[in-house]
């Protein structure tokens, strides 16, 4: 299956908004409720903080905001016919305290593209666009999101440490790390 990932323009904002919406939902229902789901959404992707965001990262090195899309005419696995229409989006940023990681603070596929490879492109072109400039990425992964778990798990990341999370009392959250890749490897 063709995928397109590319940098992500302030036209992308509204589907960044509901790919963000969908899989929030899709993860975090059973354990934050849809109510708080949708706060948390509507306060972390709030249309003119995604704006900035994409502004931001636009043309710099030290950091990405990119969509993935699926190629005109394909489907997904669930039979519906999509045009080229992001399916899922990724955020990496410098990490503040050490210049040599990039935090990925985002990384999201529509639930209905699950295990359609589009998280796996997302990742993969981040991590070819930062090889040469950090030696790890990480990320945080809220304990309950098994499938977040699952997926970054099978991509070789290793949990290093698990701290409280802000979002609710008791909530725990994962933090991951991976190795890159050197270009000559």
């Amino acid at each position: 299956m063709t995928r397109v990932v590319r940098r992500a323009t302030i036209d992308d904002v509204w589907a960044v908004h509901e790919i963000a919406r969908e899989s929030w939902h899709a993860a975090y229902d059973d354990v934050l409720g849809p109510e708080r789901v949708d706060e948390v959404v509507d306060d972390w992707y709030a249309i003119g903080d995604l704006e900035s965001a994409i502004t931001d990262v636009s043309g710099r090195e030290d950091a990405a905001f990119l969509v993935a899309e699926r190629a005109p005419g394909q489907s997904s696995a669930a039979g519906a016919e999509r045009g080229s229409v992001a399916r899922g989006f990724a955020h990496a940023v410098p990490w503040p305290e050490d210049t040599t990681v990039v935090f990925l603070a985002r990384l999201y596929v529509r639930p209905d593209d699950w295990n359609e490879g589009i998280g796996t492109a997302l990742l993969e072109r981040l991590e070819a666009d930062f090889s040469t400039a950090v030696d790890r990425i990480r990320l945080a992964v809220l304990a309950a999101n098994q499938v977040g778990i699952s997926f970054y798990e099978s991509r070789g990341f290793d949990r290093v440490a698990t701290r409280s999370s802000d979002l609710a009392a008791g909530l725990e959250e994962h933090v991951y790390e991976r190795q890159l890749s050197t270009p000559d490897e």
